[in-house]
């Protein structure tokens, strides 16, 4: 079984670098405060050149913080790019590159519910749109909550619900709840809690 298993990476590194694009060129078209676009050019695998328009982003973090009685934490916010209020689970960018995300996260959970957790779990990583961004947000479910008080940043504005875990399953699966890292955030986590 290992043998297999060495061989199919081996095929598996060889397959990637056949389907590998190579930058020939980059160009800055925006920097803004959380996102960084660039034009790039890069050489197809069949020798032919293409445009690829990339967000470049600090990097995120998440968070499904699931209270003792199985009810999750969540906020309701306006988001401005969609023009409507929607349900999602704390979450934040990284203040730099460089920054411990488990830290941030903590930061987030603190800052927008006023919770804190004693455990803390990685449950994965989440690529939310690598066709034209290398956003990364790192997925983690807290246990074993303690209520505070918020301090929201003076530019967020959100309020906070519990809602059952095996009910927010319920809104994913029919298409309720829109917030792609919530979403899977929610499944794992039931998963994971056999719920």
């Amino acid at each position: 079984m290992k043998r297999e298993f060495a061989l199919m990476n081996a095929n598996m590194k060889s397959e990637n670098e056949r389907l590998r694009e190579i930058k020939t060129s980059s160009e800055d078209i925006f920097d803004g405060v959380i996102l960084h676009v660039k034009r790039d050019l890069v050489a197809l695998p069949n020798g032919n050149t293409s445009v690829r328009e990339v967000i470049r982003h600090i990097g995120a973090v998440c968070v499904i913080p699931v209270l003792d009685n199985g009810d999750v934490i969540v906020e309701r916010q306006y988001r401005y790019p969609l023009d409507r209020v929607i349900l999602e689970i704390p979450a934040g960018k990284l203040d730099s590159a460089g920054e411990n995300r488990l830290s941030a996260i903590q930061r987030e959970l603190s800052e927008e519910t006023g919770y804190t957790a004693d455990e803390w779990t990685e449950i994965g990583p989440f690529h939310p749109a690598p066709a034209y961004s290398d956003e990364y947000i790192t997925m983690y479910m807290a246990r074993s909550l303690h209520k505070g008080n918020r301090h929201l940043d003076a530019d967020e504005f959100l309020d906070v619900y519990t809602v059952p875990l095996k009910t927010l399953v319920e809104d994913v699966m029919a298409g309720r709840i829109s917030d792609a890292k919530t979403q899977v955030c929610i499944l794992k986590a039931a998963r994971i809690l056999n719920i």
